[in-house]
């Protein structure tokens, strides 16, 4: 491990010099050699880091590394388009990385704005500030809804062009602001219902406040100087139609209103709905077109997912009340990466269980806030017991756990 640091530590440091010779003037050309002799590709990710870490602590303002971006793009034997894509893209209003960064701009004016200037009074001994943090961290767990795209419209994406680390390893510290928001609003509640909290536990509560903070800020870093340039180097104008499409579905992080993105028409969507109607899906005990079979299959009071023998998503329903998220983008995707990190273990065990034979039936059941999720997973097989894949069927049972006595009439209207 110490070694593989040490070499990223070797390439950052043989990149930067390489720009500041380009900004000291030096020959082109033979900075350009001394490059193709030292590495045989760099990411957008390195070439983020670098620029930041130049701006930062290197004395170069933005604007010149702006006004470099052409000269940078020769040099890393690509294109200002493929290195720096994000640049227009994050001006086309409704874009997704436009999205992306105006609610990070929300973000940091709800922790600037609110958080700040309700946990300093806090501090000072304002208790009337308890009352308004509250609003500021439930306004806050939109968050959840922020990350949730990234997770689930953008990773999904990524891991079809083979980037697949940084997905893994960003989607842990998504999980760990998640759980530091709870906790912090969690803290609150229990200050708030012990009447008035000491200073101690005041204190204890800014701490955390203040840690989470701290880890939201770098993660707005880390998207915006390494998650965008990464993907566009290799996302096209499908992939971007397809996050645009599925953002709807999941929501957006304190942006009450914004823009659509409309891409160029000649680029048409990946999935031909006029072809629901062709033909019919003939079953042993009936048949339906593939219209009505979808209605029929988003009509039922469940969320269903099909895993293939491949392990891989092969398809949703759309039912009107959705518990977790899907999207198109997930098609395909391995399912192990459909979930958080900390779970991905769980899922692996499950479809290894199914495909042994150890078992046929795999169930939870949690609760997220009023909903009740009770999810089962259960093996797919043929007459001859062949594991064809996993269907996960989600439902909430809330409403099912509240039915007392017989109901034999019909309400009226």
């Amino acid at each position: 491990m110490s070694a593989e640091i040490n070499n990223s530590v070797h390439r950052q440091k043989l990149l930067k010099g390489l720009i500041e010779r380009l900004h000291a003037g030096d020959d082109f050309d033979r900075v350009k050699a001394d490059f193709a002799r030292e590495f045989e590709g760099v990411g957008a990710d390195e070439i983020a880091a670098v620029e930041k870490e130049l701006i930062d602590h290197g004395g170069v303002k933005v604007e010149e590394v702006q006004k470099l971006c052409d000269v940078h793009a020769s040099l890393f034997k690509g294109s200002v388009a493929d290195i720096h894509a994000d640049k227009n893209q994050t001006k086309d209003h409704g874009h997704p990385t436009w999205v992306l960064k105006e609610e990070n701009r929300a973000l940091e004016r709800l922790l600037s704005d609110r958080i700040d200037v309700h946990a300093q009074a806090m501090g000072k001994g304002d208790l009337k500030a308890i009352g308004a943090l509250v609003e500021d961290l439930k306004d806050l767990w939109q968050i959840d809804k922020h990350y949730s795209k990234k997770e689930n419209l953008w990773f999904p994406i990524m891991e079809r062009y083979g980037i697949t680390a940084p997905p893994k390893v960003m989607w842990g510290v998504d999980d760990e602001i998640r759980d530091m928001v709870k906790l912090t609003r969690k803290t609150l509640d229990e200050l708030i219902a012990s009447g008035r909290p000491s200073p101690g536990k005041v204190d204890g509560f800014l701490g955390d406040l203040e840690a989470m903070k701290e880890k939201i800020v770098e993660m707005i870093s880390k998207e915006e100087d390494i998650l965008i340039p990464m993907v566009s180097e290799v996302f096209f104008l499908p992939d971007w139609r397809q996050i645009t499409e599925g953002s709807a579905e999941i929501g957006y992080c304190l942006l009450d209103d914004h823009p659509t993105w409309n891409p160029p028409e000649e680029v048409k969507p990946s999935m031909d709905k006029a072809s629901l109607s062709q033909g019919k899906v003939t079953l042993p005990t009936g048949s339906f077109s593939p219209e009505i079979l979808t209605r029929v299959l988003n009509t039922l009071p469940v969320d269903i997912t099909f895993v293939d023998a491949n392990d891989e998503v092969a398809y949703f329903s759309q039912a009107s009340e959705r518990i977790f998220p899907r999207t198109t983008a997930i098609i395909g995707r391995k399912v192990v990466n459909c979930h958080p990190p900390a779970s991905m273990h769980i899922v692996e065990r499950i479809i290894d269980d199914f495909k042994s034979g150890k078992r046929d039936v795999a169930e939870f059941h949690i609760h997220l806030g009023e909903v009740f999720a009770h999810i089962r997973y259960f093996a797919v097989r043929d007459d001859e017991g062949t594991y064809l894949g996993t269907l996960e069927v989600t439902q909430n049972i809330a409403p099912i756990q509240k039915l007392e006595g017989d109901k034999r009439l019909l309400d009226e209207q």
